[in-house]
């Protein structure tokens, strides 16, 4: 049996700014830095064999601090493929002014709709179309191999893995919130069906 945790980045700048942000690398502020080390705590309990981060730093550092506070040194791979979803020309609009500009309901659809992008960005569809090949390449095989795996990444590419790891649909994933620094574990048997999900 192997297990598989994955938390989103402690609160950004552009978090506590209310600011799109997408693939701009962000700072955590210093809330998100005390959540990253809040979810370390959360760590200390488990066993890991690999690390996995976004490219962004924002979930590096939150990566970093947990396993840092759980006492974990752990081999950690960086990749793009886990970056939050890309908001193309909305990426450092804030959220209310961009409501009143073009509308609360068009907002809404770009935000939570599963294959409508936001004016030259990703889709929640386009983002799983490259979080679910990475994962299956590179996570599946060690979790197949019994080997225990953690994943600091974002809302949006974790929507994603959850999705395809619960068999959600787009609406269920859609209202699925992912809290910052919340870490959710997964007990996965020899064939990686999810025997349990939960918050830790």
């Amino acid at each position: 049996m192997a297990s598989l945790i994955i938390f989103r980045h402690g609160q950004s700048v552009w978090n506590l700014e209310n600011k799109f942000t997408g693939w701009v690398d962000v700072e955590l502020t210093e809330k998100g830095k005390q959540e990253a080390i809040n979810a370390g705590e959360k760590l200390k309990p488990f066993h890991f064999d690999y690390a996995f981060a976004s490219d962004l730093k924002r979930a590096q550092i939150t990566l970093s601090l947990a396993l840092e506070v759980a006492g974990k040194t752990v081999p950690t791979t960086y990749n793009k493929a886990l970056n939050e979803r890309m908001y193309g020309d909305l990426q450092g609009l804030d959220k209310t002014e961009t409501a009143k500009k073009y509308g609360d309901e068009q907002v809404k659809i770009w935000r939570r709709s599963f294959d409508i992008p936001p004016p030259n960005g990703e889709s929640l569809k386009d983002t799983a179309d490259r979080v679910i090949p990475y994962y299956k390449a590179e996570i599946e095989p060690k979790l197949k191999a019994g080997k225990n795996v953690v994943v600091a990444a974002h809302g949006n590419s974790l929507r994603a893995l959850i999705m395809y790891l619960e068999n959600m649909t787009p609406k269920q994933i859609l209202e699925f919130e992912i809290g910052t620094a919340q870490p959710r574990l997964y007990e996965l048997d020899s064939d990686l069906k999810v025997l349990k999900a939960e918050n830790l």
